[in-house]
């Protein structure tokens, strides 16, 4: 009986999965898989992939980071994706959070101001054919430049308060996530709904994410 094994990085995202992600309450069957299959280790630079999986940020240059597996996972269930959404995310970054989101939502519009960072993502999600995801390199903080509507926002930069752009984009039922506070200092993730006659806000943790520039 000839037996396969699991090559290491296949057997890292699994464990990756079960103990920081199952074991610390992310439920989301579709955010679970997705996060299981993105091959995270190719979204670090190649001196890091060893510890791409590890329960931290890591750094991506410019000083921008990857998040850390669970923040990734927390945002995108805070989201409540469906087959058929739309996302819009402000802070491509590495391109991993929209891998991530493309695989439990129709389409993913993304927004990087660094050329050089919009340029690897782009050529990283090209490799892995995720064929649903449109990169655009501007200023993310004030909105997709068609202004249309997305059913979720995902902003991975600090603001101390919600970019007024960027809730438009949002119709009645829209959901964003985002982390509210000082750019500098605490923040808390924050996920923000659309009712009928007007916005909640829901804390979910604590967390520390790099400036939103605009």
């Amino acid at each position: 009986m000839t037996l396969i094994h699991a090559c290491p990085a296949t057997e890292r995202r699994h464990a990756m999965v079960e103990f920081q992600l199952r074991a610390r309450g992310i439920s989301n069957p579709g955010v679970l898989a997705a996060m299981g299959s993105v091959e995270r280790e190719l979204f670090v630079p190649p001196a890091l992939r060893a510890r791409a999986h590890d329960d931290e940020p890591l750094p991506i240059g410019f000083g921008q980071t990857i998040s850390q597996p669970y923040v990734v996972a927390l945002m995108v269930e805070a989201l409540e994706l469906t087959g058929g959404d739309r996302v819009l995310e402000i802070g491509t970054g590495s391109g991993y959070a929209a891998a991530v989101m493309s695989m439990v939502a129709a389409e993913v519009c993304t927004m990087e101001r660094n050329e050089v960072l919009a340029g690897r993502a782009r050529a990283t999600l090209v490799r892995l054919r995720h064929t649903n995801i449109h990169i655009h390199r501007g200023d993310g903080s004030r909105g997709w430049p068609d202004e249309t509507s997305f059913d979720a926002v995902c902003i991975a930069a600090a603001t101390p308060s919600v970019p007024a752009a960027l809730l438009e984009h949002l119709p009645q039922g829209g959901r964003m996530v985002l982390p509210l506070g000082d750019p500098h200092g605490d923040q808390k993730l924050v996920r923000v709904t659309r009712g009928e006659s007007g916005y909640s806000e829901e804390e979910l943790t604590d967390v520390r994410f790099v400036p939103l520039v605009s």
